[in-house]
Parts: structure tokens; sequence; C-alpha cells
């Protein structure tokens, strides 16, 4: 039997002890011993989104929690690698305090950088340098990863183009291609075609994403601004509707948008 650290033992070292309690093949919880490093990917996933909405809420007792459950997905994660002989927790934070040092030679070495742009501009030369040590024909766009928010993703993926040449000069460029997109989306949503109507909006998002990029604006931010809005909108429209004792869905599309314009008309009234 894994027996568990102490109550006043290292909070670290009671985490990893207690996550291999869990994991005890004899008397471990049966849900934890069912996972595999590919069943918990979804909830690391959800966990570093919910870090992020802690800190978009300004609510930091939150991110606080937020951020002790995404630490759990680390020693998760490192607790069944352990236990196929592939790695430990250590070996995690050995590593990322080895990449930490080498990416900044300014700081833990003698190289000197003016101010942050060529920090930056430093940094992707030695990312660089490490994707082309582990392929020995490493493409430009290796180590964008596929698991990223597709929007996230595809603003790497360009980021890394633009790298090299491959973008366009000014953002009027970019807004032409948005139109063309739509115009190309338009015409296969009037044909009925739904597979390449499909493939039309896939490329219209990606173009808007390389527009962001060229704002300077993170698109997840900017969806997730909209979202909230819809949310906060929708939310008036029910109270309205409450007020009067009733539901949307008792409601029409023509009371509902008039409301949705009075939603507007109050958060511009401030």
């Amino acid at each position: 039997m894994t027996r568990s650290a102490p109550d006043d033992a290292d909070p670290l070292d009671r985490l990893i002890a207690i996550m291999a309690r869990l994991r005890d093949p004899a008397d471990g919880c049966a849900w934890d011993l069912e996972q595999t490093f590919a069943s918990i990917a979804p909830y690391t996933v959800e966990e570093a989104y919910e870090v992020a909405d802690a800190i978009e809420r300004g609510d930091l007792g939150e991110l606080k929690d937020e951020l002790g459950d995404l630490l759990l997905q680390v020693v998760f994660h490192a607790r069944m690698a352990e236990e196929q002989r592939a790695f430990a927790f250590n070996d995690v934070a050995q590593a990322i305090c080895d990449k930490m040092i080498r990416r900044h030679p300014h700081v833990f070495g003698d190289a000197g950088h003016r101010d942050s742009a060529e920090q930056i501009r430093a940094w992707e030369v030695i990312k660089a340098q490490e994707r082309a040590a582990r392929a020995k024909q490493a493409s430009v766009l290796d180590g964008v990863s596929i698991g990223l928010p597709g929007l996230s993703r595809a603003v790497k993926l360009t980021n890394r183009a633009a790298r090299v040449g491959f973008d366009w000069p000014d953002t009027a460029q970019v807004l032409d291609k948005v139109h063309e997109e739509l115009a190309e989306l338009e015409a296969e949503v009037a044909a009925g075609d739904q597979d390449k109507a499909g493939e039309e909006l896939g490329d219209l998002l990606f173009v808007l994403a390389n527009l962001a990029r060229k704002l300077d604006v993170d698109p997840e931010a900017a969806i997730r601004g909209a979202n909230a809005k819809f949310t906060r909108r929708f939310s008036f429209i029910e109270a309205a509707l409450s007020a009067n004792g009733r539901r949307p869905d008792q409601s029409d599309l023509a009371e509902m948008d008039g409301l949705w314009d009075a939603a507007k008309a109050a958060e511009r009234a401030g």
C-alpha cells in the first residue's frame, strides 16, 4: 500500500504522495486508476481555461484554487509516467528549470538584451535551435501544438510563417482576404453544399485569426469577450421578461430583439 504524506509535509510532496495513493493498484481510487494520459488530457485543458477565466474576472481567491487544480493535472500526468518508468515529477521540474535557464542567457549567462522586443527575438532563435536539435528536417511550423484551440493555433502558425516572410504586408490586404473568403462562403451556402460551406467557413476563421494577429489582438480573448457580452445581454432579456412573469420561450423574436437593443443602449449609457 502507498501511504500519503503526513499533514505537516511540504505541500507539493504531500500532493505527489496523495496522487500515488490514489493510483495504488491495491486500494487506490477506481476512477483514478482507470485514467490514462488521453482520458485526463481534456481535464487538463479545461483546468487551464478555468485559470484563464479566474484571471479575466480578477478573482484571486478563485485563481488560487484553479492553479491548484491545474497543478494536480501536472502531478497526475507525472504519476502515470512514473508508473511506466518514463519520468517522474522531479524530472518535469528539472526539465523546465533547465529550459528557463537556457532561454534566459541575459539573466543566467553573459548575453545582453536592450529591451523586451530583442529578448523575444532571441527567445525565438533559441526555441528554433531546440526544435532543430529534435528533428533532422524541422519545419518552421514544427512545435505548434495541435491541441491548441483552433484560433490560437492559427495565430501561432501564421506568426511562424510571417517570420520567414510569408505574410501580408499590411492589415488592408488581410481585410481584402476576409471579404474574399466571405464571398466564397456565401456562394457555397447559396449552392447548398454543406461540406464546401464548412471548408470555406474554416478558411474565413483562419483569415480572421490572421487579422487578429496583425491587429495584435488575442482572438481567444476577443471571442471570450463576445461570449460574455452575449451572456450579459441575453440575461437582460431574461430579466425583463421575468419581470412580466414570462420566459424567453413565451416571447417572440421581435420582442427579444427590441430588448436586446435596450440592453445595448443600457450598456452605452453606463
